[in-house]
């Protein structure tokens, strides 16, 4: 199975790395050609298109202008955000992030789709902003198939042609217009209880997303059955609420 995941806006530039080879991203020449494009939008245009304040619009500006200089780092280890903070990449061994790079993938507007050793650049660039270059209107659009197409490959490489969805709508849509022929996909709900019943938690959501990645890795799962034994943090697999694409697990 392979655990697509959405980037962080948040990111991590500083903490020591671990003993550990990057690879290059797939889409490299594309993430050069959309900086470029983007290095061309005004401050005052960052901060309406992004919904951010100035100062992030100046760090962003920043960012897309000096990309090609920029430094570098395994995006698992780059993105800082709560999907990533349940993953805790740092405390796992090697064979399990070995694991990852077969395993998980981590969509993104800038790379497309990157694998967790791929080294990549700061930058904040949403899969859903109504921006792209030339005459496509947003990021989906101008991907088109490209990323669906290397998904593709991917699955056909790792064997099982089964995607678990752990993105967001808003990423997810990237794959939506081009789901890989043949591919079994499972979105995951996680629900937890309020005082009114059964709710959904946006934060703790996004924690869940990256402990279930970091379950199939620190687990090596190849049975997609065996995803319904996640138990991290107190969720479990409710078989009444969950079909054959949607699976909910809950907190209680």
């Amino acid at each position: 199975m392979i655990a697509l995941l959405s980037p962080a806006k948040t990111l991590d530039y500083e903490r020591p790395l671990p003993a550990l080879t990057p690879t290059a991203p797939r889409f490299a020449d594309e993430a050069i050609f959309l900086a470029e494009r983007a290095a061309k939008l005004s401050k005052r245009k960052l901060m309406e298109m992004m919904a951010i304040s100035d100062k992030l619009a100046a760090l962003n500006a920043e960012r897309f202008r000096d990309f090609a200089d920029a430094p570098e780092r395994p995006a698992l280890f780059a993105f800082a955000g709560d999907v990533y903070t349940g993953f805790e990449a740092y405390s796992l061994d090697e064979a399990a992030i070995s694991f990852a790079q077969d395993h998980v993938r981590i969509l993104s507007g800038l790379y497309g789709l990157l694998r967790p050793l791929d080294a990549i650049r700061p930058y904040r660039l949403e899969m859903g902003r109504h921006w792209a270059p030339g005459r496509a209107k947003t990021l989906v659009k101008w991907w088109g198939t490209r990323i669906g197409d290397l998904l593709r490959d991917d699955l056909a490489a790792e064997g099982s042609h089964a995607v678990i969805n752990l993105a967001s709508q808003e990423y997810w849509a990237a794959i939506a217009q081009a789901t890989p022929a043949g591919a079994r996909v499972i979105s995951i709900e996680f629900m937890e209880d309020g005082p009114k019943g059964l709710r959904f938690n946006s934060f703790a959501a996004k924690r869940a997303r990256g402990m279930m990645a970091r379950y199939i890795c620190e687990h090596r799962l190849s049975d997609i059955e065996a995803l319904k034994g996640f138990d991290s943090d107190g969720y479990a697999y409710d078989a009444d609420a969950s079909d054959d694409q949607r699976w909910r697990f809950v907190r209680r």
